[in-house]
């Protein structure tokens, strides 16, 4: 039974319920695996947890805002 896990930022329940739907769908072609094998969890980390280049989410957010308005 193929495992799909994502570990992201905050997303919303619709946001949620595509990338499930997609990655089931991609993936299920891609191996030539029925969808209903498939089992998919999402772990959502919050972005004053996660980090990247040696600054939080929220920091590295607020600063691409502030230079791509």
């Amino acid at each position: 039974m193929p495992y799909i896990t994502v570990e992201s930022g905050t997303l919303s329940d619709e946001q949620k319920e595509e990338l499930i739907r997609r990655l089931t769908e991609v993936s299920s072609e891609i191996m030539k695996v029925p969808q209903e094998f498939f089992v998919t969890t999402i772990k959502e980390v919050s972005d004053k947890n996660f980090g990247i280049g040696g600054k939080t989410i929220d920091r590295v957010k607020a600063e691409y805002m502030k230079n791509h308005q």
